[in-house]
């Protein structure tokens, strides 16, 4: 199965032999964003964040919504289930907040993210306990749960030690963002060192994922990057925009240490995908 949302105010349960939707599940307002823990196995709950203030819980199992987390003062625009404790879920809100949540708890909320680590004196009052000085609409944990990356609309993006929810002022200099929709960037998975891989404007901004460092730039979309994702097992990365196009990003494989050099060029022309061989240019290039 695969899940869909949609500001048509529902979320949707495929079945991918029927293509056809096996579980709807209704909301009074725009859905922004929901996610699926990768790692449950004592619960099948989806996180769901929509424009009211409480983050919906809806259990597969039952095809019901079981339960509500309330906290927030604005919508949930971003949800992310934690890779390392199942019952652990950030959520990211308009209220410029990130809370992080215990879903078995009554009381709910752990603790909410402040960006300058408990210090008053740097904060204005209205600033305390905030995780950004605008709408926060990205959220997203590291491969192995330790930290969680949040990007808001005061162009920033931010780094987390997701046990102590410490800011590790990782300086990733001005990140534009000004979607007023979920901002939906990814990690990579099995890389050294790790890649953030964000969409700006139409390109791809990669930086180094714990010294802020820009790395690169991907340049192919012809129109705004909405999103991106990280294939772990293929070490790829996938882009979409409003061109109307899914980007696939390779990495550059290394030659081989060969003599001739008629070899190496076959070597590395074998290795590389069908479906990502160049096409376009000329043998005389």
């Amino acid at each position: 199965m695969f899940v869909s949302s949609s500001f048509d105010k529902t979320m949707k349960v495929w079945d991918t032999e029927t293509l056809k939707p096996a579980e709807v599940f209704e909301f009074e307002g725009n859905v922004y964003s929901h996610h699926l823990s990768p790692i449950a196995r004592k619960h099948s709950l989806i996180a769901v964040g929509t424009n009211n203030p409480k983050i919906q819980l809806c259990d597969l199992k039952s095809g019901s919504k079981i339960h509500v987390l309330q906290g927030h003062r604005a919508e949930v625009l971003s949800v992310q289930w934690s890779p390392r404790y199942e019952h652990v879920l950030a959520t990211a809100s308009a209220d410029s907040k990130v809370r992080v949540w215990d879903v078995r708890r009554a009381s709910g909320c752990l603790f909410t993210l402040d960006q300058h680590n408990g210090d008053k004196s740097k904060a204005a009052s209205e600033a305390v306990n905030t995780a950004h000085n605008g709408r926060v609409n990205g959220l997203r944990f590291t491969s192995d749960g330790l930290y969680l990356l949040t990007s808001g609309t005061d162009d920033r993006m931010r780094l987390w030690n997701s046990a102590t929810g410490e800011n590790t002022l990782v300086n990733y200099g001005k990140v534009s963002n000004k979607s007023r929709k979920r901002r939906q960037f990814t990690v990579s998975q099995g890389c050294s060192p790790e890649f953030v891989f964000a969409p700006c404007g139409s390109s791809v901004a990669v930086y180094g994922l714990h010294t802020g460092d820009l790395v690169t730039t991907l340049r192919g979309h012809y129109n705004q990057v909405d999103c991106c994702e990280f294939h772990p097992d293929h070490q790829e990365l996938y882009s979409a925009g409003k061109d109307g196009n899914i980007l696939a990003w390779v990495p550059v494989l290394r030659c081989p240490d060969v003599e001739d050099d008629s070899d190496e060029d076959a070597t590395v022309k074998s290795s590389v995908i069908p479906a990502f061989q160049d096409a376009w240019s000329s043998d005389e290039d």
